[in-house]
């Protein structure tokens, strides 16, 4: 039987933490960012998990458990 392939736009996306959380960018980082306050773009930073509805989706494109 054939390996399976990792998505390559998944592997880009989504990191996988030593206790097997899917973690993911947030949103509205990037740009359009000189008209919002200093504070909502401290809150931007950092990852977040992935949603309970899509972790079977994302562990099975990244070939994960």
């Amino acid at each position: 039987m054939p390996k399976i392939k990792t998505h390559s736009g998944a592997k880009k996306r989504f990191k996988t933490t030593s206790t097997g959380k899917i973690k993911r960018q947030g949103a509205f980082a990037n740009h359009l960012l000189e008209h919002k306050s200093k504070d909502q773009k401290r809150n931007y930073k950092g990852d977040m998990d992935v949603a309970g509805s899509d972790k079977k989706n994302v562990k099975k494109m990244l070939g994960v458990g």
